[in-house]
């Protein structure tokens, strides 16, 4: 079972908990921009999955219902500690992997772009990750776990990692020893040299240990979130396919056949010697880091604030009405929700763009709304609610554009 949308509601209280402590302790670690960006990060992905629905999962699913294949006992505790622990250790490589192969790196990047670190880190996932990360853990189903079980445990286990995202969590102890925790997550996520591509565990720290990739948080290093090549861009799309864009253009620079094919599969960060220096790429400099913080005014932020209530009600909507609606329908949600994130990139960006953006996704919009209803999957209070929902939708957007405001400035921050 799929307990992550159930707990959607509990993780948007524990980010307005966590943000009220920050305030009041004077340590806040959110920014509008950048939580907005990943709560937005997290909405794409869970909207894709209405269309590609835990490949994984569906295709072990399909397996096992067609053929007489052994599975382990469901009603056994111990099937499931031991379940538990083999997706954990497949999860352990799947992330190691992620980080070291540039392919993979490609789709996991999207997690690691935040700059801040708090539980609304945690949401911003990739929307491309379903297309493989199953591969890694056909060894759990090959071993005889029910699909059942398989898709309990790995939402179980990443619904686990919400809480190690947070810089308000010290050290546990001897807990620090066994399982995955804020501490250890921290230098998970940090790009300082000695931390960088460390403590890959899902649930348990303990792989991390055996293989040796394990780093303890040093008291007298703090860590410097984010990325080496910053993405400086609040857009999803490119949030999630910039990495693959910059390897198809060092393919297409390269001069040899092997460096072409080179670029997809080699270590993270390589790139062909021909093409790193005739198109060289610009990494943070971590002494003296500024965070990407184009600044909006607060009445831009509103609009964007109740933009975001928007987008999750329709999105949570969609999410229960799912298995009642056509794919067609489906597609259409899908579409809708991107497109309007994009137009939201492009406002936190202060482009000027944007106002033209926003124009192409109204006439999108409304001619999809159209088609819909000539084509008869979009009918009666179905369609009122999607007229209903754009034109409350252009309304803050306009609100938003209403704004007179010159381009903001990138470096906002302090330096850390």
């Amino acid at each position: 079972m799929d307990y992550v949308l159930y707990a959607v509601p509990f993780f948007l209280i524990a980010i307005l908990i966590e943000l009220t402590y920050g305030i009041l302790k004077k340590k806040n670690t959110y920014r509008l921009n950048d939580a907005i960006s990943s709560l937005f990060m997290g909405t794409l992905r869970t909207a894709n999955k209405l269309i590609i629905i835990s490949i994984g999962g569906y295709v072990f699913y399909l397996i096992e219902t067609n053929n007489s294949l052994w599975r382990m006992d469901a009603s056994s505790p111990l099937v499931w500690v031991f379940a538990f622990v083999a997706y954990d250790f497949c999860y352990y490589w799947f992330h190691r992997i992620s980080h070291e192969r540039q392919i993979f790196w490609a789709s996991h990047v999207a997690h690691h772009q935040s700059e801040d670190y708090n539980l609304s880190t945690a949401l911003r996932q990739t929307g491309t990750g379903a297309l493989v990360t199953w591969v890694f853990y056909i060894p759990v189903f090959l071993i005889g776990v029910p699909s059942y079980v398989f898709i309990s445990v790995a939402t179980i286990n990443l619904i686990y990692q919400f809480w190690v995202h947070s810089e308000h969590i010290p050290k546990l102890g001897w807990y620090e020893n066994f399982f995955v925790t804020a501490s250890n997550h921290r230098v998970h996520h940090a790009q300082n040299e000695s931390y960088i591509d460390k403590n890959y565990g899902g649930l348990l720290i303990i792989w991390d240990r055996l293989f040796g990739t394990f780093k303890e948080e040093d008291e007298h290093q703090t860590p410097i979130y984010g990325i080496r090549t910053a993405l400086k861009s609040w857009n999803p799309a490119w949030a999630n396919l910039h990495v693959f864009v910059n390897m198809a253009r060092d393919a297409w620079h390269a001069v040899r056949w092997s460096d072409k094919v080179r670029v997809l599969w080699a270590r993270t960060g390589w790139r062909p010697a021909d093409v790193a220096a005739r198109h060289p790429v610009d990494k943070a400099n971590l002494k003296n880091f500024h965070k990407y913080d184009p600044k909006l005014s607060n009445k831009a932020n509103v609009g964007i604030v109740g933009q975001y209530f928007l987008v999750s009600f329709f999105h949570l909507w969609g999410a229960q009405q799912a298995a009642q609606l056509s794919i067609e329908l489906l597609w259409a949600i899908v579409i809708a929700q991107a497109y309007t994130l994009i137009v939201i990139g492009a406002l936190l960006e202060g482009k000027k763009s944007a106002s033209f953006v926003e124009n192409t996704r109204l006439l999108v919009l409304s001619a999809m709304l159209y088609i819909g209803f000539s084509a008869g999957f979009l009918a009666g209070d179905w369609l009122y609610y999607g007229v209903a929902l754009l034109l409350v939708s252009a309304g803050l957007m306009r609100w938003c554009l209403s704004v007179d405001s010159s381009m903001p400035s990138v470096a906002g921050s302090e330096p850390i």
